[in-house]
């Protein structure tokens, strides 16, 4: 490392022109990563539900579909407007009364069941198919097109209208998500350093990393709008740190350094690497295990923000120091006050109340463990966006006008007899929930006139091997009425067919509800089980481990129990990424005090004032620390409107003060009680 040193400092300029340049190409690579706005479509491939995507896909290929809403039109207005839409790139069909009878045949002299399905006073639906998935970009581009010719009052519903309207949003978010992180983030910085120019200098250092993370998401083809809308701004909190110690380093080199700042720095990189290495271990271990979920969205995030991570040691490491030595003059010209300050009187108080401390940690602990069972979360994804969106709009309008809240597209045997299929279809029409029914033998049998001609729609219904009855539900995705009514289906669907399958929204839901489930469950554990060997091959102590990730569990508890007394409902998601990155990036907090406990030990002997000016050295550092993973997030959960991202970022600035405060006053009065006993028995754990 001190080769690598000399070289980082020699050649600086020349490193920094080449980073420079590497923006380039991850500029390009960042323009041509896919965005997927489905999150649905993250679930497992062997899921019943997604399985009959694929078929809805590649045998049906309405795996992508929506529903216009029309109000005030003609039905020849309505005609005109539905072959308009036709005529748009990415739309494989529009299908509605002209595709089955001709527009001269009164609506008033179609069957009565025809007439509820297809309108409601002056309102009527079409379905639109496309050619390509959910979130695919041709689809997106489609739906972009229909909202800009769609008359007045006229809605389109459904997945795919709902992920084009989230894309909308998020990329407007997205701006202003860094502005206020940056800003809030800089605030923090001036509180915690003396130098004025210092956090200018460690933003600007910052953006290469986050830069490069982004272009290099380019292989990974496409990341989630979730992981887009956050990596920038955890990357900006968790990785803060390490400017801030290659800063502090190189200042305390330069007083010792006689030959010059090149030296200072070169010791400075030594140093830094060894201690910024060691912390990010477990942030990156913590990202790690969300790719164990089987919901691939956790690989997504995880993968994303632990590159992110390394990437921000190696920029720190490599290009930082360049930065630092070209503005080294007015770094140390334009200095103030810093307001976070050494902690003189309270760890003398946490000291004398290290046994009090730790039986009010423990009555805190057990009854929110409780509390947090208790919370609330929601499972639908539309219930996180803003009810003014268009497709949101148009949701409301089929549930109000068609009392259509969800369709359950629904697979059967193509070999089942009509006498078969007329039974199950009764049968599932008196599922309780269930609005309307369609199938081809519905059609066929005689609902329209002998002058309709069946084979108009024979291909929607029937294809390699399968029917398809689509079922309109009046139940909301992600209720229990709604999963209820799935299993009733099934109950029904296997007395006709051992292999019948159910997709949709509501069965896609219900899956990701299981699937989210177990993956609580198994994250949790591995992550826990992943900080606590790599603190075990740390410290060299099976005690410490269990003591540093209690302190930490003691404040992701507290964080997730608090949203029982707001009466906060949670999104799935929140209890599964929380938990890791608050466990992955805080524990460098425990990590730190704990290490300088062992150092003031090995100075002076003194187990209580070892503890006191560990406390009071590293409050600081904790604290602008905490505070900067509070600033960067904080701001993005008040100005954020969808309530998924907004939900996150809040627990997330939570999560960190609540650390601090844990790691500051629960862990050394845990350490000082557990080295009072063992003193007792002839031995202590700095010996």
């Amino acid at each position: 490392m001190e080769k690598i040193s000399k070289f980082i400092v020699k050649y600086r300029n020349k490193i920094l022109l080449i980073a420079v340049l590497l923006l380039i190409p991850s500029i390009i690579g960042y323009m041509n990563t896919n965005i997927n706005y489905d999150i649905l479509s993250y679930l497992p491939s062997d899921c019943e539900s997604m399985k009959g995507q694929k078929i809805l896909d590649e045998d049906f290929n309405l795996a992508s579909t929506g529903i216009m809403v029309t109000n005030k039109l003609t039905d020849k207005e309505v005609s005109s407007f539905k072959q308009e839409i036709e005529k748009i790139d990415g739309v494989k069909d529009a299908l509605w009364k002209d595709d089955l009878i001709d527009l001269s045949y009164p609506k008033e002299m179609l069957p009565d069941k025809v007439q509820e399905q297809l309108y409601d006073k002056d309102a009527t639906i079409f379905i639109i198919t496309f050619d390509e998935d959910t979130a695919s970009q041709k689809t997106m581009n489609a739906i972009s097109q229909i909202k800009k010719i769609s008359p007045e009052n006229c809605y389109l519903a459904g997945m795919s209208a709902i992920a084009e309207d989230t894309k909308d949003l998020a990329n407007t978010e997205m701006k202003r998500y860094i502005v206020i992180a940056v800003i809030l983030s800089l605030v923090i910085l001036y509180l915690g350093l003396e130098s004025t120019i210092a956090p200018i200098i460690f933003m600007i250092g910052i953006a290469f990393p986050i830069i490069y993370n982004f272009g290099s998401n380019f292989f990974l083809h496409e990341i989630s709008y979730i992981t887009q809308a956050l990596a920038a701004i955890l990357q900006l909190a968790v990785t803060m740190d390490y400017s801030i110690f290659l800063l502090h380093r190189y200042q305390e080199e330069k007083v010792k350094s006689k030959n010059g700042n090149e030296e200072a720095m070169e010791k400075a990189i030594v140093a830094t690497f060894k201690s910024i290495t060691s912390s990010s271990v477990t942030t990156i271990a913590g990202f790690l295990t969300l790719c164990f979920m089987q919901l691939k969205l956790g690989s997504d995030i995880g993968i994303v923000m632990a590159k992110g991570v390394v990437l921000g040691v190696l920029c720190t490491i490599f290009i930082l120091p360049s930065m630092l030595m070209r503005f080294d003059g007015l770094i140390e010209k334009y200095t103030h006050r810093v307001l976070i300050k050494e902690w003189h009187l309270i760890p003398s108080w946490i000291v004398a109340h290290a046994k009090a401390l730790c039986i009010a940690a423990v009555c805190i602990f057990i009854p929110m463990c409780y509390f947090q069972t208790q919370v609330s979360q929601y499972y639908d994804l539309t219930a996180s966006l803003p009810s003014s969106l268009y497709s949101m709009q148009g949701t409301q309008e089929l549930k109000e006008r068609f009392d259509m809240n969800t369709t359950h597209f629904i697979l059967v045997d193509q070999d089942l007899e009509h006498k078969e299929m007329k039974s199950l279809v009764k049968e599932i029409k008196q599922v309780k929930g269930i609005e309307t029914v369609l199938s081809y033998d519905e059609f066929a049998g005689g609902l329209f006139p002998t002058s309709f001609e069946p084979e108009a729609i024979k291909e929607i219904f029937n294809n390699n091997g399968y029917q398809l009855i689509i079922a309109n539900s009046d139940y909301h995705a992600a209720t229990e009425d709604e999963n209820k009514q799935i299993d009733q289906l099934h109950e029904i669907l296997h007395k006709y067919d051992k292999k019948a399958l159910i997709t949709g929204e509501g069965a896609l839901t219900k899956d990701l509800i299981t699937t989210a489930n177990q993956d609580f469950k198994v994250v949790n554990i591995i992550s826990i089980l992943a900080i606590f060997i790599i603190i075990l091959i740390t410290f060299h102590s099976i005690s410490l481990p269990i003591m540093l990730v209690c302190a930490i569990e003691l404040a992701i508890t507290v964080n997730m129990a608090i949203p029982y007394f707001t009466q906060t409902t949670l999104p799935f998601i929140a209890g599964i990424v929380i938990g890791t990155i608050q466990l992955g990036a805080c524990v460098d907090y425990a990590i730190l005090l704990t290490t300088r406990v062992q150092e003031e030990y090995r100075k002076n002997r003194n187990m209580n004032e070892a503890f006191r000016t560990a406390i009071g050295k590293s409050a600081p550092s904790i604290i602008t620390s905490g505070l900067s993973f509070f600033a960067a997030c904080i701001g993005v959960s008040f100005i954020s409107q969808m309530d998924l991202i907004s939900s996150l970022c809040t627990l997330l600035a939570r999560g960190a003060i609540i650390s601090v405060i844990s790691i500051l006053f629960v862990l050394p009065s845990m350490l000082l009680l557990e080295n009072k006993i063992k003193i007792k028995k002839g031995g202590s754990r700095y010996e």
